[in-house]
């Protein structure tokens, strides 16, 4: 059922956000970390986050004072219980309560092309593979209690076969979604099958009851990540794709569905209802871009437009529909399921879309279904400074923090980040990764993904891409000042 503008005002008025008409764009809306305690009318003068970042006499990652940090696994020293090194290009993680107290890690790694183009592919573990050509999966990572004390990490092959595993998400029932951002047919770069599906990971089961098998209900494009609606049941997937700029996704489930560990095997490719968002404003003028919004607050209403062919068996699902249909966003990213509804990452925009920015963070509400932009940086004229609170860009992954606010993997330009946000609009900076795999002249530093907090929320566990290195960082974490 449409939303009509009517509900659309009511309940905006009910959430009391403002509402920013679609226009020209002005100065961004920015959130730097750069507001004083005072400036926001709170009186306590407390800042944001842990203190400045401490550099690190390892070259590695730093962090503020009286934080630390363990290497879990890392690209071509540790390795997996087959004996084959760590897979590289460590990207979405999750993290699980496993037995005895253990934490349970499922890593993607986002892998694409042909397995020869890779050093370290993940490998072909027999009864794990969907397309042996392909070079991507995930791999499940087990830190015993008590770690590093308590024993030795292991990790094994969780799935193995698929390409350029992106983001992903968990689900209610306790598994893995590995979502394949590539639309890659059978004969393209080697492949002997289609991709761009996403695929169920069990993460407590070591022997796997049938071959990988994709969810082809949930649509073939360049998914990112994903989340569940646990009291509705419906998918919420992100594209991360240009020309055209991608979509939102939701997958409403069949009626009778009961999900469940193994269950979505069993839909049919056409099962449930694949839709692409539609947005409008307060005065139900449609919205093309998101980018469109510029300051923080802004809130749209939501409808659904189904999809007329989910499998792109001749045209990409994104160009299936023409102007005036669906809403496109640049960078559709990183995705958590939190505060009764999905926090949406657009990583940033640039030439491709309306107006500019360097990344921005959206809340979609299900029972109002509006939208609303929580997070707005500006764009970044100075990527390789690295001041005390930014600037930031580029963020990806995001969790939301047991201690207020969300955490944000940066994917941006020059220094790289890991950044808290709180819900007034601050930002701090968490951790910098200071391993430079460029050179001494033009240094490079690749971008951190797989933020998530281990079950307990004593560890936050984080990745740096390349060469694929997964941290786990402790601290002194305490409840963020003024956040919700």
């Amino acid at each position: 059922m449409a939303l009509s503008r009517r509900d659309f005002v009511q309940r905006s008025a009910v959430a009391g956000a403002g509402v920013v008409l679609v226009g020209a764009v002005d100065v961004l809306a920015t959130a730097p970390g750069a507001l004083a305690a005072d400036e926001r009318g709170d009186g306590e003068g407390v800042r944001a986050g842990y203190g400045p970042l401490v550099e690190d006499p390892a070259g590695l990652l730093a962090l503020p004072a009286g934080f630390s940090y363990r290497v879990v696994t890392r690209t071509g020293v540790t390795s997996l219980v087959s004996g084959e090194s760590t897979p590289s290009n460590h990207d979405g993680t999750a993290a699980f309560e496993g037995e005895r107290g253990a934490t349970v890690l499922v890593n993607n790694h986002e892998l694409g092309g042909p397995r020869a183009s890779w050093p370290y592919p993940v490998p072909l573990a027999e009864g794990l593979v969907y397309d042996p050509a392909a070079s991507g999966g995930c791999t499940v990572v087990e830190l015993p209690r008590h770690w590093p004390e308590g024993g030795p990490v292991t990790e094994r092959v969780a799935i193995a076969g698929t390409s350029t595993n992106c983001a992903g998400g968990t689900t209610p029932w306790g598994t893995w979604l590995t979502c394949e951002e590539t639309e890659d047919r059978a004969g393209v770069n080697g492949m002997t099958k289609d991709h761009g599906y996403v695929f169920e990971v069990d993460p407590r089961e070591h022997t796997p009851r049938h071959a990988p098998q994709p969810v082809k209900a949930l649509g073939r494009y360049p998914h990112e990540a994903v989340v569940v609606d646990p009291g509705r049941g419906h998918f919420y997937l992100t594209e991360d794709a240009a020309n055209p700029n991608g979509l939102l996704y939701r997958w409403t489930p069949p009626a009778g569905f009961r999900p469940g560990r193994g269950q979505l095997a069993e839909l049919a490719p056409d099962a449930g209802m694949l839709q692409a968002f539609r947005c409008f404003d307060s005065g139900g003028r449609f919205v093309d871009d998101l980018s469109r919004a510029t300051r923080i607050g802004t809130v749209y209403g939501v409808d659904w437009i189904e999809v007329p062919d989910r499998d792109a068996r001749q045209t990409s699902v994104r160009k299936q529909f023409a102007a005036g249909q669906v809403t496109r966003a640049r960078k559709l990213e990183g995705m958590w399921w939190a505060d009764g509804g999905a926090y949406i990452v657009s990583s940033y925009a640039r030439a491709e879309s309306p107006a500019q920015h360097d990344g921005a963070v959206w809340f979609y509400n299900p029972s109002r279904r509006t939208l609303t932009l929580k997070l707005l940086l500006g764009v970044n004229t100075t990527p390789a400074a690295d001041g005390p609170d930014g600037p930031f860009d580029g963020p990806d992954n995001i969790t939301v923090s047991p201690y207020g606010g969300l955490i944000v993997a940066e994917d941006g330009e020059g220094v790289q980040h890991l950044f808290g946000a709180l819900e007034d609009g601050r930002t701090y900076p968490l951790a910098r990764n200071d391993l430079n795999i460029g050179t001494e002249q033009a240094p490079e530093y690749s971008e951190f993904t797989g933020v998530t907090f281990s079950p307990d929320g004593r560890t936050l566990f984080a990745n740096i891409q390349v060469p694929g290195i997964m941290l786990a960082i402790t601290g002194p974490w305490r409840r963020q000042p003024g956040d919700c």
